[in-house]
């Protein structure tokens, strides 16, 4: 299982500041249909991209011992060691050398892109907890705009607003600026629009501006993961015009798109979903959302079942419409209930396979549940980021706008599935499988209230790694060991670059740790305050080589899958328990850059891990885990609360509190 929540963006420069993008989002709605009118159009930059490069094999042997320093002993240290020498003097020389040539010969696209697709659609778990994350909106500003009727209609229209301008071009491109007084003006964009696109990314780099990667954009919409035996298929139609609604485990069906394109008027979409809404048909015996949650060779093989029992049309409409919007019977309680209805919800209520389900509860509370195959956290949050702007400031209805006269009972379409007897003997056993993997699933979350950003960057230490310091310190304080670790980097400044690994536990956070858990008072505050500035300085550094594409992680899941791929025995180097560890990552971490996002999260991706999704904010720091029944989240919660104020009475020069 790999870690899925990708929120972390490129870095801006020597600062290492990473976070959202620094360009404003739209300036703001022109007409209906669309959210901007980018001087720019969306995929200039695309043709003219950097390829991602592949590491040096000798920095990969080198940055891999050094992260797996901190996890191994002496003895199996220098087995480790060995057995990188022999790699990469041997068959990893070989594979190295087989994969450049590779890459040379398919410059369209990165070396990463195709395994790692293939990493997503041939993993049999359920998408749900292993693979779908999800992000939660903050209300809107004004409290009578979070009625659910009214939320969903303005989040649906600012959706497909976006829809249409990514469609037509219109969509600003997706760019980090180093220098935003030179090169995020409108004097700028109208002289690089004129520049062909095989050389718009050397325009913008000349003045510190680096665009990113936009090739997964048109997968947002009218797309599905579909199950299939062994390896699933991405499916996208983008012709279809329909939204997929769900509620109390039924389907419906109805166009957001006219004939020639248009948005349907808003009046219109919110008179269909109060019908939707007002519908008192109960929740299905047997509700099909279930088998999205299954074993992706048992879904296949009833979704064969499906079609062969004459439900093919009815799943086209599903597979094809625009997305899925998710309507919840009921208000969300406090945050941990909002984090478990939107990562896996009852199992009813959603079809995890869509692209992305938007889902709003009773009480207009909102969120993003996204499928991962297709891509990664980058699109997502700019989705997110323009949705939650243009439907707050620029709503498409009021609460006190009426329904549109309209018969809705001839513009809706609810879905009927024939169901036989194996099909109902599978979604029972669907939802059993659903009720007691969930049973075992635990959330909770912790606000450190102390400082955020702004006191960490006084003190020149990266919020960042300050973080990634806690989660080290604590899982240290609660368990004695020190683990693999994982948090998410996106490698989007390249052509179909995904993600690389940033590897925080490190002999660094190490030592560093050792010293504030267990030997606090044999360390003055100096001393305290250097190791945690080293880690600092460290963990920018890994965060710039990954961001770079410069890590290990990817290259030897690149060389691993080449080998397989040409009937090569696996290497010692990947038979070697070291190598098992530092991929069972016990602590799996992301985090989230957005004004936008009230709070995000993932399930762990081992079951005797953590998912520990976090944001620092300018004064505060929030962080949200989920564990299974094999760790306590709220123990290590508490870990993590006594490290960080432990941390700030150091760097305050106060002496740590016993």
């Amino acid at each position: 299982m790999m870690p899925r929540l990708l929120l972390r963006s490129w870095p801006r420069g020597p600062a290492l500041v990473l976070g959202a993008p620094s360009r404003a989002l739209s300036a703001g709605s022109g007409p209906a249909e669309y959210l901007q009118h980018s001087i720019v159009p969306t995929m200039h930059y695309q043709d003219s991209l950097p390829r991602l490069p592949i590491p040096k094999l000798e920095d990969t042997m080198r940055r891999y011992l050094s992260a797996q320093k901190p996890l191994l002993d002496d003895s199996q240290f220098r087995k480790t060691e060995e057995l990188c020498k022999s790699f990469e003097n041997g068959i990893g020389k070989e594979l190295h050398e087989h994969l450049l040539a590779q890459d040379k010969r398919n410059k369209h696209t990165s070396y990463i892109s195709g395994p790692w697709f293939d990493m997503y659609l041939t993993a049999r778990d359920s998408v749900v907890l292993n693979f779908n994350p999800f992000m939660a909106f903050n209300p809107d500003p004004k409290s009578e705009y979070n009625d659910q009727l009214t939320r969903a209609t303005n989040m649906t229209v600012s959706a497909v607003r976006f829809l249409k301008t990514l469609r037509a071009g219109l969509l600003e491109p997706e760019v980090f600026h180093l220098n935003p007084a030179k090169s995020d003006t409108d004097t700028f964009k109208r002289l690089i629009r004129f520049v062909p696109s095989s050389l718009s990314w050397y325009g913008a780099y000349l003045v510190n501006a680096y665009p990113l990667d936009m090739s997964q954009y048109f997968r947002l919409f009218n797309s599905t993961r579909l199950p299939k035996p062994s390896r699933d298929e991405l499916f996208t139609d983008a012709k279809a015009r329909h939204l997929l609604v769900l509620r109390k485990g039924n389907f419906y069906v109805f166009d957001v798109l006219d004939q020639d394109g248009n948005i349907v008027r808003p009046s219109e979409i919110q008179a269909h979903l109060k019908y939707i809404l007002s519908d008192n048909s109960p929740v299905p015996e047997f509700p099909l959302a279930y088998l999205t949650s299954e074993n992706r060779d048992v879904w296949a093989e009833l979704r064969q079942k499906l079609v062969h029992d004459g439900n093919e049309e009815t799943l086209k409409k599903v597979d094809s419409a625009v997305f899925c919007l998710c309507l919840d019977d009921f208000p969300v309680k406090d945050i941990t209930h909002l984090s478990h209805t939107m990562l896996h919800g009852d199992g009813t209520n959603r079809w995890f396979d869509k692209s992305f389900n938007l889902i709003v509860a009773k009480d207009g509370t909102a969120a993003i549940n996204f499928e991962h195959a297709w891509g990664d956290g980058v699109a997502v949050l700019r989705f997110f980021n323009e949705v939650f702007k243009d439907s707050t400031q620029t709503p498409a209805i009021s609460p006190r706008s009426q329904p549109a006269a309209t018969n809705s009972s001839v513009s809706v379409q609810k879905l009927s599935f024939k169901l036989s007897d194996a099909l109902k003997a599978g979604i029972t056993t669907a939802k059993e499988k659903f009720d007691a993997t969930m049973k075992t699933l635990t959330i909770d979350s912790i606000q450190f209230h102390r400082g955020g950003k702004e006191f960490l960057k006084k003190q020149k230490l990266s919020p960042d790694a300050v973080a990634q310091l806690a989660f080290q310190m604590a899982f240290l304080r609660q368990y004695g060991q020190t683990v693999a670790t994982y948090e998410s980097c996106s490698t989007a400044a390249f052509k179909h670059g995904r993600t690389e690994t940033i590897r925080p536990a490190s002999i660094f956070t190490k030592r560093c740790s050792e010293a504030f858990v267990k030997q606090p008072f044999k360390h003055s505050v100096g001393e305290l305050q250097h190791m945690v500035a080293e880690c600092s300085k460290y963990h920018g550094q890994l965060t710039k080589e990954a961001a770079m594409g410069q890590g290990f992680d990817r290259h030897l899941f690149a060389l691993r899958y080449l080998a397989t791929a040409r009937g090569i025995t696996l290497p010692d180097l990947y038979l070697d328990p070291a190598y098992g560890r530092i991929n069972h990552n016990i602590l799996s971490t992301s985090t989230l850059n957005s004004p936008s996002v009230s709070i995000g999260g993932f399930a762990p991706v081992v079951p005797d891990g953590f998912g520990i999704a976090y944001i620092v904010h300018d004064d505060w720091m929030g962080c949200n885990v989920s564990s299974y029944s094999g760790r306590n989240a709220r123990e290590f919660l508490h870990c993590v609360q006594k490290c960080l104020e432990d941390m700030f009475d150091a760097l305050e020069g106060k002496a740590i509190k016993t």
